[in-house]
């Protein structure tokens, strides 16, 4: 008899123990949080910055914290180098389980460990892609969406390594100025395409602008500042 391949669908309709899933995506979820302390720690070493990431997801759900450490992990891709996702699982199963015995029986059950490998990547490995179109470039979510329309001659995504989980607007150029746009599927203009220059700073405002010889600072309103 050919045994029916796992999918995340069937898996959750006969396989897994509803209590089970809830608990092992709450500890996973934890898990992965922690790898985003420890970057930040390891990027910048301050307290003051590692409780503002804790601070934004503190009154989150699980789903919610998953979506929000997905979305840093997308502008943050070297947070996760190096993770090994099973030892993430592995240490999840570990606060799950109430016994070594349970947990070993768990812990060497390779569907399951396969199952859940494949739940965390489906959660938290959602990548952005950039996409040109007759010489323009726009942006695509992880599931192919387009999220940006392909309108600009350039695209520079932000990647702040220590934020509070804010939105960032991304660097765009068009008619061979600089301006700031939002992936929204609306292409929401945050500061009109003015500026000769615009780079990223790590600290609030998180742009720093030219136009001419004037500089200064994009603020949240994309307002030039001096």
């Amino acid at each position: 008899m050919t045994k029916e391949k796992i999918t995340q669908e069937n898996f959750n309709a006969e396989y897994v123990d509803s209590i089970e899933l809830q608990q092992i995506d709450k500890f996973v979820c934890a898990e992965m949080g922690r790898q985003i302390h420890r970057y930040i720690k390891g990027m910048r070493g301050t307290k003051h910055m590692m409780e503002k990431f804790e601070e934004a997801i503190s009154h989150l759900s699980v789903p919610e914290k998953e979506e929000a450490i997905a979305r840093y992990i997308d502008l943050n891709r070297k947070a996760i180098r190096g993770l090994d996702m099973k030892i993430v699982l592995i240490r999840a199963m570990a606060n799950y389980c109430d016994t070594y015995d349970y947990f070993h029986t768990l812990a060497n059950d390779s569907q399951k460990v396969e199952f859940y490998l494949a739940r965390i990547e489906e959660k938290y490995i959602r990548f952005h892609s950039v996409f040109e179109e007759n010489g323009k470039f726009g942006i695509k979510d992880y599931k192919g969406d387009v999220i940006l329309r392909p309108e600009y001659e350039f695209l520079r995504t932000c990647y702040v390594y220590v934020d509070d989980l804010v939105r960032l607007p991304i660097i765009a150029q068009k008619n061979g100025k600089l301006g700031l746009v939002l992936p929204d599927q609306e292409n929401t203009v945050v500061a009109d395409f003015l500026y000769d220059d615009i780079s990223l700073r790590d600290e609030y405002p998180y742009f720093e602008a030219r136009k001419g010889r004037k500089k200064g600072f994009l603020d949240k309103h994309g307002q030039f500042v001096r």
